[in-house]
C-alpha cells in the first residue's frame, strides 16, 4: 500500500493552524469507514495524526479551529484539554497522559501533502456538515 493520496497543497497548511480533514478508508470487508485526520506543520516539517483523542476517541477539534494551545506549541483536545507533542503525538498533560495519538504517514510530493499506507475509499459518502 505505497500509493499516495493527495489531501491538500503544502501552502494550504498554516504553521499556526493545523487543518482537519474527513476521509474514508476501506475496511477489511470493503466498506467505507469515516477517517478524520489532522495535518499540521512546524516550519518545513509536516505531521499527521488521526483526529481522535486516545482518552475517549472524540475529535480533538470539538471547538472549531481549536487544535493548538494558546501559544501554538501543542495539539490540544478541545473536549478534555489534553495536550500532545506535535512531533511524537505523545500526551503529556491531561486524562490520557502517557498515551499517544495514532500517526498518519505523510509524504510531500511536488507541493502536495499526501497520505500513504492506507486504502482510501474512492467516494467518501460521508456528507459531513461538521
Amino acid at each position: 500500500m505505497n500509493e499516495l493520496f493527495a489531501i491538500c497543497r503544502t501552502i494550504e497548511i498554516d504553521e499556526d493552524r493545523p487543518s482537519g480533514f474527513w476521509l474514508a478508508v476501506r475496511t477489511e470487508t470493503g466498506e467505507a469507514k469515516p477517517w478524520p485526520i489532522v495535518i499540521g506543520r512546524k516550519g518545513n516539517r509536516f505531521f499527521g495524526y488521526e483526529n481522535a483523542c486516545p482518552h475517549t476517541g472524540s475529535r480533538l477539534d470539538t471547538e472549531p479551529g481549536q487544535f493548538l494551545d494558546e501559544d501554538g506549541n501543542f495539539l490540544t483536545c478541545g473536549k478534555h484539554r489534553a495536550q500532545f507533542d506535535l512531533d511524537t503525538g505523545n500526551c503529556f498533560i491531561g486524562p490520557c497522559r502517557g498515551q499517544q495519538l495514532t500517526p498518519v504517514i505523510l509524504v510531500i510530493d511536488d507541493g502536495d501533502v499526501c497520505v500513504t499506507g492506507v486504502e482510501l475509499a474512492e467516494e467518501d459518502g460521508l456528507d459531513r456538515g461538521d
